[in-house]
């Protein structure tokens, strides 16, 4: 994946927006500057914490742009467009927290039955993706450790976060995707 220094750099990049749009309305460019390996499509998720509690969480699980561009795009969506918050003011910024995780490309999760799901999840290194026609849930690895799941919680609450039942991934017709992020913070 990306190195510790090319994580800060996406780190200080994803603040630097932020405190752009926040203050004068201007979308930075992509730096000069920027390693070639940022420039490659990948899946990426911000996510703001203010005061140990999650302020705006947004992002890319699919590889669909340079990193390095989906980084500034939603690092700013995180801070105004998280319909779970209001946006964040210029003043709460030095409050406020940046992370900046890399995913994987989301793989589908094989099983011959749905109850084999919870054994195909690892803990704290996968984050998962429930889909149905109905909608679509994604959590991040990060949050079932937080939140001190076991591997049918995690399944659930992701269902939960798809605006389905929580247990529609017994269901035949769901989709599950797993990935892997690098996270990178302040």
């Amino acid at each position: 994946m990306i190195t510790n220094e090319e994580g800060e750099f996406l780190v200080k990049l994803a603040r630097s927006s932020i405190e752009s749009y926040l203050k004068d309305k201007v979308i930075l460019e992509v730096p000069e500057n920027t390693p070639d390996t940022l420039k490659e499509e990948m899946g990426t998720f911000v996510t703001l914490n203010s005061k140990g509690q999650l302020r705006g969480c947004i992002g890319y699980p699919e590889p669909i742009k340079p990193l390095v561009n989906a980084v500034i795009e939603v690092a700013i969506s995180a801070a105004i467009q998280d319909p779970r918050f209001p946006p964040v003011s210029p003043e709460e910024l030095d409050d406020v927290s940046v992370e900046v995780s890399v995913l994987t490309k989301p793989e589908l999760i094989e099983v011959d039955k749905p109850t084999e799901y919870p054994e195909k999840v690892s803990l704290g290194e996968d984050g998962l993706i429930v889909e149905s026609c109905f909608g679509r849930g994604l959590l991040l690895p990060q949050v079932a450790v937080e939140w001190q799941w076991d591997e049918e919680e995690f399944l659930s609450n992701t269902c939960m976060k798809a605006g389905l039942n929580l247990d529609c991934w017994l269901e035949p017709d769901i989709n599950i995707y797993k990935f892997q992020s690098q996270i990178f913070e302040e």
